[in-house]
């Protein structure tokens, strides 16, 4: 029996890995700072805590064997939250970025990242058993970008850089390879690049999701400054910034695509239409 705790139960990757994990040889414990609230299986034992109170970690963690991490709290907890989990635990899996990929894509700079590889480096000292997944861009972005527009009845879709293309990955597919690392042995010390199986351009991305809900839809490609004055009520100024510089960096040449999904978990990855499919409510239909 393999007890797991997961931190970041209630993000999109979070409860996939909840979903996925054996209903048999693992008890789940899912960490949250309102418990009630937390809207989890009945089945999860859902703990109170916040890695922002180290205190608060210790009953969270108490005979558990492997963690899966997604970090959302400020810098200043990282040090103070991972002493804690090192005490209790043997195995993390941490749900990273692709720090170290060259791709142009993935090289801007960000505070995003430099927390990510703050993280990272007291995990590498700390004495447990780790595991880092490196997901590229997140099929479900499409959701937060792109679905306020066409759930508006819009048929264009207005947006900068349609040529740049990206390699989307389900969030299934990372939860998926974050349940093997949890629970098999043979993935100390491995980071994992995950990406979709396909490179494709924002357009066809759109396009794409056309397609799935039965709707012709179009892009109208607007400037770097117009889109940042238009993104700035989705996301943070500094990740406004970055994938602007990101998607910029990227015309002219495939995404990255690595075959990581189905070298661990003997599937291929879900393609961005596998995608749209299931979540196409999400698009108004």
């Amino acid at each position: 029996m393999i007890r797991i705790l997961i931190i970041g139960a209630t993000g999109r990757v979070g409860r996939q890995v909840l979903s996925q994990l054996p209903a048999t040889d693992v008890q789940v414990r899912a960490l949250a700072r309102n418990p009630q609230t937390a809207g989890l299986p009945s089945h999860v034992d859902v703990v109170r805590g916040d890695l922002t109170l180290p205190e608060t970690l210790d009953g969270c963690l108490d005979g558990i064997d492997a963690v899966f991490l997604v970090w959302t709290a400020p810098p200043a907890a990282v040090a103070p939250a991972l002493e804690r989990i090192a005490k209790h635990a043997r195995r993390i899996v941490f749900l990273s970025a692709p720090l170290k990929t060259a791709h142009p894509f993935f090289q801007q700079p960000n505070a995003v990242r430099a927390l990510g590889a703050q993280v990272e480096r007291l995990i590498e000292t700390s004495g447990l058993e780790w595991t880092f997944l490196r997901p590229g861009m997140f099929a479900a972005n499409a959701l937060s970008w792109w679905a306020p527009q066409i759930r508006a009845g819009k048929d264009v879709v207005r947006w900068p850089h349609v040529a740049a293309p990206t390699a989307p990955i389900h969030e299934r597919d990372i939860a998926a390879v974050a349940v093997r690392a949890l629970c098999e042995d043979g993935h100390a010390g491995a980071e994992y690049v995950l990406t979709g199986p396909e490179s494709m351009s924002q357009f066809e991305q759109v396009h794409t999701i056309g397609r799935v809900i039965g709707r012709s839809l179009r892009m109208e490609e607007i400037s770097p400054d117009e889109a940042r004055r238009e993104l700035l009520a989705l996301m943070p100024a500094f990740v406004v910034n970055m994938l602007l510089d990101a998607w910029a960096a990227a015309i002219g040449q495939p995404a990255l695509v690595t075959s990581t999904v189905r070298e661990i978990t003997g599937t291929p990855a879900r393609t961005f239409q596998e995608w749209a499919t299931g979540h196409a409510a999400e698009f108004g239909v």
